[in-house]
């Protein structure tokens, strides 16, 4: 029974990703679809791990090349893919928030890259960073 219910999991899953995947439309050259778009910190501590990260998928044809990754703010710093993204292939953007700024946040990342029909995407953090707790 348990070996039963096992396989069932795992096909159930292995249906989940497959669907998951089919959603990513193909396009002639390079491409560039986001699992998210926003990355949502929630309620965060001051100073806490402000690095978070933008996955995509390249679902063209043709090598993905990103050429320029911009902060709307000296707040938010992206790191970018040096090397080409074949296609099929996961990238990933990194994106790092300075918790040390107290208070609510939305700030955009800009990608510039020769992905067709979209070569700039806006990608967007957003979260709330909490004061230090009042020592008595």
């Amino acid at each position: 029974m348990l070996a039963v219910v096992g396989i069932t999991a795992s096909n159930a899953q292995a249906k989940k990703t497959t669907a998951k995947a089919a959603k990513v439309a193909k396009v002639e050259g390079a491409g560039m679809a986001f699992e998210t778009e926003t990355i949502d910190y929630g309620t965060i501590a001051h100073n806490a791990d402000g690095k978070r990260e933008f996955v995509f998928v390249n679902n063209g044809t043709k090598p993905l090349i990103i050429t320029n990754t911009q902060g709307s703010c000296g707040c938010t710093v992206p790191t970018t893919p040096k090397e080409p993204i074949a296609p099929g292939a996961k990238g990933i953007i990194g994106v790092k928030y300075a918790t040390d700024r107290v208070g609510a946040f939305t700030k955009t990342v800009t990608v510039t890259s020769n992905a067709e029909g979209q070569p700039t995407k806006v990608l967007t953090i957003k979260g709330t960073v909490l004061p230090d707790p009042v020592k008595s």
